[in-house]
């Protein structure tokens, strides 16, 4: 049986080059890089030479990249870090309705604390942020606004430049953050130009291990501590640092930053067949995000978010597993809920179009006969799944 993996905004594989890194790290420099002999020497270079691949990918200075154990602790981090650097000028966090649940519910659980936050709704269908509603829900005690750059579920990505523009316009103090855990890799990402303070990121949606990601974090931004203990990350982030998946994570970063256009056309091809390929076959299915063919730009490159009328997701991924296909029901952090995807009902998704949703998501690693090969069974499937009488 054929096997196709079109699950990459879940996790990806790691890259041959990345696990070679990670093995020497692991077996010969496995040095504490907080050693002051030879191997803590040779493992805090890896450290170092991944903390420059990494920001070069977004066009960083090495110093504001601080390493993590992935993308939840970078945004609970970004969340927590700026909130209380400001506490006692003014509590209240601005998000929005399609955020990752890392941060989501971060800020519901600062809410809890005593922060005030706001949840901004999104456009229909396509998941943009309105600037004027940013701008509207501004308040004098407004001091976080956290905006995903790129969505994990519907690939919207949103139009970050021009909202920390609208922001600083007004509030000039006010800490702007963006989960580019999505996006890096994807699309070009460069803080310069977007204007952020606060970035995330994460290895293993990137071709890189799992169990480690990064925060970006302007210089000049107040910002605190999660954690506390020793003076590692320069005694913002402290505990032994994961030295092979740091190195591995810069490896992958190097890669993403000089394969990039290369990989983004790869899989933006694929999708595109896929999903041209799945709307002349099977009737009454629809696209959720926005349009590939008119907002090209606006969509991370393989991302497929797709609707299937009359047809249970969970029915639909179980089939798809059986026919060696992978994908996802929504977001594969909440994988198992028997609840539509929050992403899906801020963009106004009835609840039976939701029910019938999967994300598709391609990489470097699929070929056109995986698209064809999806293409065949889903028209199968799908047909199939239609046929069966609904129980009265």
């Amino acid at each position: 049986m054929r096997k196709v993996y079109a699950d990459h905004a879940a996790t990806t594989r790691v890259h041959p080059a990345v696990a070679e890194v990670m093995a020497r790290v692991l077996t010969e420099d496995f040095g504490n890089p907080s050693s002051v002999h030879g191997f803590g020497r040779t493992a805090r270079k890896h450290v170092e030479w991944a903390r420059e691949q990494v920001a070069r990918l977004i066009g960083a200075r090495p110093s504001e990249i601080f390493f993590t154990s992935g993308g939840t602790e970078a945004d609970n981090w970004a969340l927590r870090g700026a909130m209380e650097a400001a506490r006692g000028r003014g509590r209240h966090l601005i998000t929005t309705a399609i955020e990752h649940h890392a941060v989501l519910d971060c800020a519901r659980q600062l809410e809890r604390e005593g922060w005030e936050v706001t949840v901004l709704p999104v456009e229909p269908v396509t998941g943009f942020v309105r600037a004027e509603d940013l701008v509207s829900a501004l308040r004098p005690d407004t001091v976080l606004v956290s905006v995903m750059l790129a969505n994990n579920e519907i690939g919207t990505i949103q139009d970050i430049a021009g909202l920390v523009a609208a922001v600083k316009a007004r509030r000039p103090d006010v800490v702007f953050h963006t989960d580019a855990v999505q996006a890096a890799g994807q699309i070009p990402v460069d803080v310069g130009a977007l204007g952020v303070d606060l970035l995330s990121l994460s290895a293993h949606k990137i071709y890189g291990p799992k169990g480690v990601g990064a925060l970006y974090v302007r210089k000049g931004v107040p910002f605190s501590p999660m954690l506390y203990g020793g003076g590692q990350e320069r005694g913002h982030r402290p505990g032994t640092e994961n030295a092979a998946g740091i190195a591995g994570f810069g490896k992958a970063a190097e890669l993403a930053r000089l394969e990039l256009e290369a990989r983004a056309e790869h899989a933006r091809q694929l999708r595109d067949r896929f999903v041209a390929g799945v709307l002349e076959r099977i009737p009454g299915t629809y696209v959720n995000g926005p349009d590939p063919a008119t907002h090209a730009a606006r969509r991370t490159p393989g991302n497929a978010s797709l609707s299937f009328e009359g047809v249970e997701a969970e029915t639909l991924l179980m089939r798809l597993d059986m026919e060696g296909i992978a994908c996802s029901a929504g977001s594969a952090c909440t994988a198992g809920s028997v609840e539509p995807s929050h992403v899906l009902k801020a963009i106004g998704l009835p609840r039976a179009r939701a029910a019938g949703t999967l994300r598709f998501s391609f990489g470097q690693d699929n070929t056109q006969e995986d698209v064809d090969y999806m293409l065949e069974v889903l028209d199968r499937v799908v047909e199939a799944i239609r046929g069966i009488p609904v129980a009265e």
